[in-house]
């Protein structure tokens, strides 16, 4: 059924798959690739294999954590990215500091698949330089067998009652989105004393041994063997845990949460610009967007395959998809609108939340 196991948990580790059929020389005899950054456990990597074989381009395929991880490696200087898929503040920021190019949409005609819910969204509001990937929310996830009761609220991240049972999100946006809404407050609120309340929420749970830790990938294997009661994470990769863990539950706390999307870009200074465009254009395809929504568990922007998902699962699969694991993978309208997305911040106010989560000690 599916995936039987978490994929291996990599930081910025290069695949570098190997290319097999089709033409191998672009126009100056010299070998085609293009090198791909984006999250772990968040492609199928068959895709990879038919991509190369279709198009003779070789992909070098590389994964970082977080939005924020992302940004040092390019900020360092040290990545030879030519596609990258942030999520949409982080989108925002990239474009603010011009490191993002036009695409030459010509190139990329299953742009045209993609919902007009997921096109001219605040992050890229004339569609210059981006092709959306997935949409999610953030979540609560937790294991039916070791809570009391059902959680409903984001104040079971901050309960005492489940001392060092407890896994934040390793990265700033997330945790500190997270108590700002508990709170009451915007995601995107640029008051100090909102943000500096949140954080406090935060180091109060910390220090009072509410967190085993604050992780990312490392979420998978401790939610799945049972290893903590409790984590936030994102609704895709809950559908991965919960082929492993089937006591596992999601979801969306009565206070809201916040709604994503992650899309396609290239790297102002990328060097397989054409070969970046033919691999966005490929993944924008109705096939490989069907065979990617299945295989991660996140929601496809494509209009028609959202549509066709529940009969190709249970084509696939010989049974009905449940409606519960649909709405979890493709959260129904009422819940999105409790829900806000983030936005890009003012210089100064990320600026504060570096220096929070420095004094963090994250």
């Amino acid at each position: 059924m599916k995936k039987t196991a978490a994929l291996a948990l990599i930081m910025a580790m290069c695949l570098a798959l190997a290319g097999c059929g089709g033409s191998t020389g672009g126009s100056n005899g010299a070998k085609r690739e293009v090198n791909v950054c984006s999250w772990g456990e968040y492609i199928d990597e068959d895709l990879i294999y038919q991509f190369e074989e279709e198009t003779g381009i070789k992909v070098n395929y590389s994964t970082a954590e977080s939005n924020e991880a992302l940004y040092s490696l390019l900020s360092m200087g040290g990545a030879d990215f030519d596609v990258v898929v942030p999520s949409d503040y982080m989108i925002s920021q990239l474009i603010e500091e011009d490191r993002l190019a036009e695409l030459n949409f010509d190139n990329i005609p299953n742009f045209s698949e993609v919902d007009s819910r997921f096109q001219n969204l605040p992050y890229d509001p004339e569609n210059k330089y981006t092709v959306p990937y997935t949409w999610g929310t953030v979540g609560i996830i937790y294991n039916s067998t070791m809570v009391d009761a059902p959680i409903t609220s984001w104040s079971a991240m901050f309960d005492p009652a489940y001392s060092n049972n407890v896994l934040m999100i390793r990265n700033s946006r997330d945790a500190l989105g997270i108590a700002l809404i508990y709170l009451g407050y915007s995601v995107n609120t640029t008051n100090e004393a909102e943000i500096r309340e949140a954080f406090q929420l935060l180091s109060d749970a910390k220090n009072n041994g509410v967190y085993q830790g604050f992780f990312m990938d490392e979420t998978f294997l401790k939610m799945e063997g049972g290893n903590a009661a409790i984590c936030a994470y994102y609704a895709g990769d809950y559908l991965t845990m919960l082929d492993n863990n089937p006591d596992l539950v999601f979801v969306v706390p009565k206070e809201g949460s916040n709604w994503f999307v992650d899309a396609m870009c290239v790297l102002k200074d990328a060097q397989h610009k054409e070969e970046a465009e033919a691999w966005i254009n490929f993944m924008a395809s109705n096939e490989a967007s069907m065979a990617n929504m299945d295989y991660i568990g996140y929601a496809s922007p494509n209009t028609q395959v959202l549509e066709d998902y529940p009969a190709y699962y249970e084509e696939t699969y010989g049974e009905p998809l449940d409606q519960g694991r649909y709405e979890v993978m493709a959260a129904p309208q009422e819940v999105l609108d409790n829900c806000e997305a983030y936005l890009v911040l003012p210089a100064e106010t990320r600026t504060l939340y570096n220096d929070l989560w420095t004094e963090l000690g994250i």
